[in-house]
């Protein structure tokens, strides 16, 4: 646009015929709209997003992340507990033994019921870490059935021909490059955000 102002000031001051100018007014400021507006895709384009940017700027997925990892670190923190625990038996159980201040018999029990709790924590801490496993896959599944309904949804006003999910950076896949105008990340993401804080307030 500032080109294009100094171009119709410098055709004022030189006295041009108003014919030449209106010509020159008209071609610069077509040019001024093609280069100035951004371009979108048509509708029937193939187009395709960057998940993940979307699964990092997505706050429905920032707050169940953070739902879930005050889980998992409430189950770690007891495990660890129950680590600790255990650790600290054996090894009051070592120093008596080492001391000579349990008989055999009494030694063998306490042994065997060190390895009961032993087995048992080892139960334990494969459970939880299978449960840890299993609210991190649900948190993912969640987070992208919700992608997926909003982008059938948003295509289903904008009607594209396809709609292509690409991750990475250095080599991306299976977008390795295209025209920019084809990019709807930044559409994804602001409207995603929107849908979810009006679901938010609905609640």
């Amino acid at each position: 646009m500032k080109k294009t102002s100094t171009i119709l000031s410098i055709i004022a001051l030189a006295g041009a015929f108003a014919a030449v100018s209106c010509n020159n007014t008209a071609t610069e400021t077509a040019q001024a709209t093609e280069n100035n507006t951004e371009v979108a895709a048509q509708k029937g384009a193939i187009v395709y997003f960057n998940i993940d940017r979307v699964v990092s700027e997505y706050d429905y997925a920032n707050d169940l992340r953070s739902v879930v990892e005050t889980k998992v670190n409430s189950i770690q923190q007891e495990v660890e507990r129950r680590s600790n625990k255990l650790q600290k038996d054996a090894n009051a159980f070592q120093d008596k033994l080492n001391k000579g201040l349990l008989t055999q018999s009494v030694a063998q029990q306490q042994q065997q019921k060190l390895q009961e709790q032993a087995n048992a924590f080892q139960n334990y801490a494969a459970q939880k870490d299978q449960e840890v496993m299993e609210e991190q896959q649900v948190m993912v599944n969640n987070i992208y059935n919700a992608i997926k309904e909003y982008v059938d949804k948003f295509n289903a006003e904008n009607k594209y021909a396809m709609i292509l999910a690409t991750s990475g950076d250095i080599l991306p896949a299976p977008v390795v490059t295209a025209d920019p105008s084809l990019d709807i990340t930044d559409k994804i993401i602001e409207g995603i955000n929107a849908a979810y804080v009006k679901e938010k307030k609905a609640e």
